[in-house]
């Protein structure tokens, strides 16, 4: 590696240590190398952050924000979760099933890992408190199940992937289906032990009438992601397309269906939807002025050049690249990790002959993991706030929980067609 990457890399590492934010550390640390190596004109600053968000397909970040934001306003959060308490029922642990179905289904509408938390711990949370549950176990699940979000489509990560590294969206949405619910599984597993070793209650009994009428005031709610998926399925929809279609649909069944979107929500959704949008971009920025001085001092070269002469096992690579994974997803969030890593690792990966759908699925496993993980976890830190806990109160049972997950990063990893086997079918 040469002495400019160890300096840029030394200087970001440093501004991760007095706990500046993320973007000021990238620019700041690009910036000095510029100044101290004479590498380019500092105006190349800002013609690289503005190319790092010169794409198309990213319009579908804010775009996905605000039909998330529409759809929340609308009330599907809470139909959602009256139609996975209906299927549960009153089993031991039923409430915590619900939370992690609730997590994976309004996921599919957010793609945002921090919306899901917020929108179902903010119902969940309280109500599994008053039935018995250990606030610390709560949080720990509703924080694990909502990264969920990161993986299943329309993932705002998978989105900044496939931008990043020229991979399709609409194959990253379909391969992200199966693992989201593997880890919805493994997930509900564990919330059922701990529940069951804890003698935590469930929910109301079931009944089908109750079932029904769920169902029936869910189905607009549900249709959301059939449209997504479905429309970028058959060709219909590229992904900032369908993200506009979200829209208008939530806007129809917000005031024409359900008549709960007024003015005044629909205002507080675009706010909130332009705060979101613009802190991703502004990080999608910096990471992309970061990652060109990374590849113009040949760190990707450098990095393929050393895990040729390491290993010539495709498995051994994909377990290294993990463990770093895992480790930067400890603190670091996982915008700056995709962009700073992917275009690093995508000549590895063609040397290896492994797909890039692929690796993007297992790259936002681990990014999912990572926001669960102290010190900083985003989604845990997330749940704990809405709780209104610590977050070592949850260590007990996060554990277990992140131990599942990465069972799940494991069994993706060296079963690649659980991955692949739906974005084969995308033409």
């Amino acid at each position: 590696m040469s002495i400019g990457a160890i300096f840029l890399m030394s200087i970001f590492m440093l501004t991760m240590l007095i706990d500046l934010p993320i973007v000021y550390g990238m620019m700041l640390s690009g910036l000095l190398y510029l100044a101290v190596f004479d590498a380019a004109p500092v105006a190349v600053a800002a013609q690289q952050y503005v190319a790092g968000m010169d794409s198309f397909t990213l319009l579908a970040i804010p775009l996905f924000i605000l039909a998330a934001q529409l759809m929340n306003g609308a009330g599907l959060t809470q139909r959602i979760v009256r139609l996975c308490a209906a299927i549960v029922g009153d089993i031991k642990g039923g409430l915590a099933v619900v939370a992690v179905m609730s997590c994976l289904l309004f996921g599919a509408l957010s793609g945002s890992g921090v919306a899901d938390v917020v929108a179902i711990g903010s119902l969940l949370i309280p109500a599994m408190t008053r039935a018995g549950y250990d606030k610390g176990f709560t949080c720990a699940l509703v924080g694990c199940s909502g990264t969920t979000a990161t993986i299943v489509p329309p993932s705002i990560v998978l989105i900044i992937y496939g931008t990043t590294t020229n991979t399709s969206v609409g194959k990253l949405f379909m391969a992200g289906i199966v693992p989201a619910v593997l880890l919805s599984a493994a997930l509900i597993g564990i919330a059922i032990w701990l529940s069951r070793k804890h003698n935590w209650s469930g929910g109301r009994p079931f009944e089908w009438a109750e079932l029904r009428a769920a169902l029936v005031d869910a189905v607009p709610a549900l249709m959301v992601p059939v449209i997504i998926i479905g429309g970028i399925r058959f060709g219909i929809f590229t992904a900032s397309e369908a993200a506009s279609s979200a829209i208008v649909y939530s806007l129809l069944i917000g005031i024409f269906w359900y008549r709960t979107l007024s003015l005044r929500l629909i205002w507080q959704s675009l706010k909130g939807a332009g705060e979101g949008s613009a802190s991703i971009l502004l990080m999608i920025g910096a990471s992309g002025f970061f990652a060109w001085i990374l590849v113009a001092e040949q760190v990707p070269q450098a990095l393929a050049s050393l895990l040729a002469n390491w290993t010539d096992s495709r498995n051994a690579v994909l377990v290294l690249l993990t463990v770093v994974l895992l480790l930067l997803g400890t603190f670091m969030e996982a915008i700056p990790i995709i962009i700073i890593v992917a275009p690093v690792v995508m000549p590895v990966l063609a040397i290896y002959n492994i797909d890039p759908v692929h690796f993007g699925i297992l790259l936002t496993i681990n990014m999912a993991i990572g926001a669960v993980s102290p010190p900083v976890g985003v989604d845990l830190m997330a749940a704990c706030r809405v709780g209104g806990i610590t977050m070592m109160q949850t260590w007990r049972p996060l554990t277990w929980m992140m131990l599942a997950m990465v069972g799940v990063l494991l069994l993706v990893t060296f079963v690649p067609d659980l991955v692949m086997f739906l974005p084969r079918r995308v033409q």
